[in-house]
């Protein structure tokens, strides 16, 4: 079952990436269905691990007020654990992934301000191993979901 999910299984994933704290009743409504219905699907998708927690949507405005930035780092063959460990300790490092192509990893960063943007990209270039990097600015966001 693990990663296969039916179509109910994604309307059901699709409203709780809306409202995570969504209680099952307002999910049945949502959905046309039981609540029983809905808590068994819940936990029938915890169980299998599908579903590993809940999280928290920050506030668009929020969300607005703050700098996001993608940014790309080629890392020296051998040093991308280490590189990662390092990452994994700056909380404002929202997103790592590894990925192909002439980057080794992207990391999607918040910050309050310019100037902590600026000291936050310069830190992770600057974190032994990172040969080079490129950032971007996010400057609006057209879909989140």
């Amino acid at each position: 079952m693990f990663g296969i999910l039916d179509n109910l299984d994604r309307r059901l994933v699709d409203a709780l990436r809306e409202n995570a704290r969504a209680p099952a009743a307002k999910l049945a409504r949502q959905l046309g269905l039981s609540r029983t219905t809905v808590q068994s699907r819940l936990e029938r998708l915890e169980t299998s691990g599908v579903i590993t927690g809940y999280t928290v949507r920050l506030s668009d405005a929020h969300e607005r007020g703050q700098i996001h930035a993608y940014v790309m780092m080629a890392v020296t063959p051998k040093r991308a654990a280490g590189v990662v460990a390092a990452i994994r300790r700056m909380t404002p490092v929202r997103l790592l992934q590894s990925v192909s192509g002439p980057f080794d990893l992207i990391a999607e960063i918040v910050a309050p301000a310019v100037a902590d943007m600026d000291g936050l990209i310069d830190a992770l270039g600057a974190l032994e191993g990172v040969e080079r990097t490129t950032s971007s600015i996010v400057l609006s966001t057209k879909i989140d979901r």
